[in-house]
């Protein structure tokens, strides 16, 4: 029974993406003539079919959310249509053709092993932790506590990143490009939660962050994605000032769900941090 509720969730999402892909673009992007007494947002279903080469009827049921199963051939000549970009790709083929989902039963059961802790301590003062399946903030060192927030402080429910992200205040100090980040964190959250369709503790996080942020609720229907990727951030101190730190994301071998973020910086940067008070 979850399999086939999990599938329509899957089918539904994959119709949300068309649509909201669908609409962005306009005929001159595909090269197509505008034509008169245009009144649908973005391109016409039938344009988008006819450019991937299959039927109006069939792009409509996708679009519609019904539970067909396009071949890659198909899924790649609607990706190329509607001009998704590779992490956009990802997350098509996720919903499409989705790796096998994880339990919600044994998913919702997170530990971070022993040895993986005491090597986020050891990095220190490179800012470091580890996050879980959702997001949550599963070891910080003491220099990532000092930039980002106090974690072990909070409530276990608080201690994610999306929610600190989304409805803590710090974190618009916290971040010099919020807006962007915010946007990025979110793509990434909702191409993992393309796997996990029927997983009570996605759809918690998605409910909370809804009724919390009116980003979420104004950002969440434009289905953008974003894939995992290391880069750089800048961050804000009230005494250290303005921070650039240079960041790489691993994923663990043992839980690839679980992802350890490391920052560096300058050696002078690194230490004033180290010579910051431990939080």
């Amino acid at each position: 029974m979850s399999e086939i509720r999990d599938a329509a969730i899957r089918a539904r999402e994959f119709g949300e993406l068309l649509r909201s892909r669908r609409e962005r673009l306009q005929p001159a992007d595909v090269g197509l003539p505008p034509g008169t007494r245009r009144r649908t947002r973005g391109l016409r279903r039938e344009e988008v079919a006819q450019l991937a080469a299959i039927s109006a009827t069939y792009y409509t049921f996708l679009e519609q959310g019904r539970e067909l199963r396009p071949s890659r051939q198909v899924l790649d000549a609607l990706c190329t249509a509607l001009q998704l970009n590779a992490a956009e790709r990802a997350h098509a083929y996720a919903l499409v053709h989705g790796d096998p989902l994880v339990p919600a039963a044994v998913a919702a059961v997170e530990s971070l092993a022993p040895a993986v802790a005491a090597l986020v301590d050891r990095l220190d003062p490179c800012p470091t932790y580890v996050t879980g399946r959702c997001w949550d903030v599963l070891a910080a060192n003491r220099a990532a506590r000092a930039l980002w927030t106090d974690w072990p402080s909070l409530p276990p429910e608080d201690r994610n990143m999306l929610c600190w992200m989304f409805t803590d205040p710090g974190a618009r100090q916290a971040l010099v490009d919020w807006e962007s980040e915010a946007a990025a964190l979110l793509g990434r959250f909702r191409a993992a939660a393309a796997r996990h369709p029927g997983d009570p503790a996605f759809a918690a996080l998605i409910d909370r962050l809804h009724a919390a942020s009116p980003e979420v609720r104004a950002w969440w229907p434009q289905h953008q994605v974003a894939p995992l990727a290391s880069g750089t951030k800048r961050m804000r101190h009230p005494v250290l000032g303005e921070l650039l730190l240079q960041h790489v994301v691993l994923q663990l071998v043992d839980d690839p769900e679980q992802r350890l973020v490391t920052f560096s910086a300058p050696d002078d940067d690194l230490a004033r941090i180290a010579a910051l008070p431990g939080v």
